[in-house]
């Protein structure tokens, strides 16, 4: 339910008693003068043990001495001073020196333990030891300080005079790592910073410092020195984890990335608030202990945007404000989510007829928003209608291209149009899919000669004059009497299908006239008696095509007052027709006759060659 997060883990690091305790100088030399009085104490070097806890609870021992004894002086913060006290009065002129060990031995398990060798020096007069003005100095100071900025100046008086009266100051008891940070003048007692001071590394220090007089009697005091904080760091962005890419369907409120910002600064430099610069569907919620979850804000759409970049920006609330910033890159991954479009809902192709099997007639072209198999698109018939014919033998797509093919020839007479459903799909899974409608238009062409419905066509020329179909005119016809009229139809369309009739053959070519779109054939002048009885009028009818084609019509017409009249002449006509039949059939076999005679005469001269050539 929540894949990204995150879980803060405290680790406290236990102390083991691996340090033992240490004193800053190996020989510690104490002068105390004769005159001094039993009971004066003199402060001695506190051990250091890095160790934390009961590891580092000092416990102090001194070498056995009459003239010696150790005592412990409570400190702030529960440290314990050691303090060196004169038993009995000591006499320069007796004994000049005393060698002294002081042990100090820690509460670990097992015990571990440092010494130091002191050397107590017996002078003349010098009654009366340095006094610091406090015993604990405080002082608060800013980090980033230049090395050699005044910390603060410690004081401490000697009442005697002279040599015994002059004070000298120094660290006591410091690691070198403090003494690289500070230092001490040793006349005036200015402490001043030595290193830079970093609040994020350290924002504490207890010195120990010491005021030693001419005549070798010493006071301690402890500083304590706070080091304010500065503004002076940047927040630091860490991206823990970045889930890129994502699926665009991921919805609104998912986890993409997973972010910490740390700012080593205190108090409100430390404070940080996080946005989001840039115009992404994401936005940023803050978690525990300075972690930011990055989430959609709403849907994403890979097609609108296939990747974002957003500026995480990271601000402090210190003055001035510090911030730091990171680019984050979000892909956005696909899904199959879009169906392919065509660029048309309906498409129109336009081919004409006769065409060669396999002619390319239009590409269809469908677009996928998606990418990779998501988008790869590949085309299908879906059906279609065709009229008679049918389209499913019509046309083939192929599957690639969205290219359409005719399968076969197409003929304009049997199927004028006809429409075929493409279908577009994806490589998706699931696949989805969308359809277009392709309309495909059969162009004509002038490949059919006008056909005459009459009058009739005769088969066999033998039998047209006898039984031709024929029209009566009586002699009293005037001009424009109507005799007949020439029927004819052609399958094209268009002009192919315009029809024109003309007058090609008559008898007596000024006697009739044919109409030249309507192909009524009437007379041109009134009929006379000196016009022949029978007469044969051919015309041709022609359509409007590139190149046209024609057909031709033949009509008889008789000039007779009655049907009884025109008998005779139709009798003459049906003889005559015998009569040239017969001289046809004579005619064919004298020409045949003529071909035999011809081929024996052409093969008797060439044997008469080749005769006379064997001769030779």
């Amino acid at each position: 339910q929540n894949p990204l997060n995150v879980f803060r883990v405290d680790v406290s690091i236990e102390d083991v008693n691996d340090n033992s305790p240490t004193f800053s100088r190996a020989f510690l030399d104490l002068d105390i003068s004769e005159l001094i009085p039993p009971g004066a104490r003199f402060p001695l070097e506190m051990a250091r043990d890095a160790d934390v806890g009961r590891n580092s609870l000092l416990t102090y021992q001194l070498s056995r001495n009459p003239s010696f004894s150790l005592s412990m002086k409570e400190k702030a913060g529960g440290k314990q001073q050691p303090e060196l006290i004169l038993e009995r009065v000591l006499d320069r002129e007796e004994e000049s020196s005393y060698e002294l060990v002081l042990t100090a031995a820690d509460g670990g398990d097992p015990v571990r333990s440092g010494s130091v060798q002191i050397r107590v020096n017996v002078t003349d007069a010098n009654d009366n030891p340095p006094v610091f003005s406090k015993s604990v100095y405080e002082a608060r100071v800013a980090e980033n300080l230049p090395a050699g900025s005044l910390v603060l100046r410690v004081v401490a008086t000697d009442e005697d005079a002279g040599s015994n009266g002059q004070v000298s100051y120094s660290f006591s008891s410091v690691p070198v790592s403090i003494k690289a940070l500070f230092a001490v003048d040793s006349e005036s007692g200015e402490v001043r910073t030595a290193g830079p001071l970093d609040f994020e590394q350290k924002n504490e220090y207890i010195l120990g410092l010491e005021a030693i007089d001419g005549g070798g009697l010493t006071d301690h005091c402890e500083l304590h020195i706070d080091v304010t904080d500065e503004n002076d760091n940047a927040p630091e962005i860490t991206i823990l984890s970045l889930s890129s890419p994502v699926p665009e369907d991921s919805p609104a409120g998912t986890v993409v990335a997973l972010l910490n910002v740390d700012d080593p600064d205190s108090g409100e430099n430390g404070q940080v608030s996080c946005e989001l610069s840039g115009e992404a569907p994401l936005s940023i919620v803050a978690s525990q202990g300075g972690s930011y979850k990055v989430v959609t804000a709403s849907a994403l759409d890979r097609e609108q945007a296939s990747e974002h970049r957003v500026t995480v920006v990271a601000r402090d609330r210190g003055r001035p404000a510090l911030s730091s910033s990171t680019e984050m890159v979000l892909e956005v991954s696909d899904v199959n989510d879009n169906a392919p479009v065509f660029e048309e809902a309906a498409y129109s192709a336009y081919v004409a007829e006769n065409n060669a099997a396999g002619a390319l007639l239009l590409r269809v072209q469908a677009r996928d928003a998606d990418a990779g198999a998501n988008g790869r698109v590949s085309y299908w018939l879906a059906g279609g209608s065709a009229g008679a014919a049918g389209a499913a033998p019509l046309v083939s797509v192929e599957a690639r291209s969205g290219a359409l093919y005719a399968q076969r020839s197409l003929d304009y007479e049997q199927c004028r149009e006809f429409s075929v459903e493409v279908r577009a799909q994806d490589g998706g899974a699931p696949a989805r899919s969308s359809t277009a409608t392709v309309r495909v238009f059969v162009l004509d062409r002038n490949d059919n000669a006008p056909r005459v419905l009459w009058p009739a066509a005769v088969a066999a020329p033998a039998e047209a004059a006898a039984v031709a179909p024929f029209e009566v005119v009586p002699r009293s016809a005037e001009a424009g009497y109507l005799v007949a009229k020439v029927v004819a139809v052609d399958a094209d369309a268009g002009r192919n299908a315009w029809l024109s009739y003309e007058l090609v053959q008559a008898s007596e070519p000024a006697l009739f006239r044919v109409g030249l779109h309507s192909g009524e054939v009437r007379t041109a002048r009134a009929v006379s008696e000196r016009d022949a009885a029978k007469q044969r009028l051919v015309a041709v009818v022609k359509d409007h095509g590139q190149p046209a084609l024609s057909a031709t019509a033949t009509l008889h017409v008789v000039l007779a007052e009655s049907l009884q009249e025109a008998l005779p002449e139709l009798s003459e006509r049906a003889a005559g027709a015998e009569a040239a039949a017969a001289a046809a059939e004579l005619q064919f076999y004298l020409v045949l006759a003529l071909a035999l005679l011809s081929a024996l005469f052409v093969l008797s001269v060439a044997l008469a060659v080749l005769t006379r050539l064997r001769r030779a």
